[in-house]
């Protein structure tokens, strides 16, 4: 059973930058699409980046062109760097899976994830 630990919220002014990290355990980490979720107070959970074994992206329309997903294979690591954040960002943070186009399939247990907050 993989497990993930994401980490690196915090809270940033509009504009600011974060730069979220997942570790996850298992060595067929490198097999998988992986992904960043988010889901804020009072709102379903929704994918906003995702990244093929190849490291083929997609990512959310409300994201795009300010957040970029990358992975590290050798340390079990998915990343997500999150510059011109909006306060609209803000959310609890988690990786799990997802499909090569775009689409939610958490295949894993979640993690605890991390808090991101942008503040106006």
């Amino acid at each position: 059973q993989v497990q993930l630990v994401e980490s690196g919220g915090g809270l940033v002014q509009s504009g600011g930058s974060l730069r979220l990290s997942c570790a996850a355990s298992g060595s067929i980490f490198s097999l998988y699409t992986m992904g960043w979720y988010r889901q804020a107070p009072g709102k379903q959970r929704e994918l906003v980046a995702c990244i093929t074994s190849g490291s083929s992206t997609k990512y959310a329309d409300s994201v795009k062109g300010r957040f970029t997903i990358s992975r590290d294979n050798a340390k079990n690591t998915v990343y997500l760097q999150m510059n011109s954040l909006k306060p609209e960002d803000t959310a609890v943070y988690y990786c799990n899976t997802c499909l090569g186009d775009g689409s939610y399939l958490a295949l894993f247990s979640w993690g605890q994830g991390t808090q991101v907050t942008a503040s106006s």
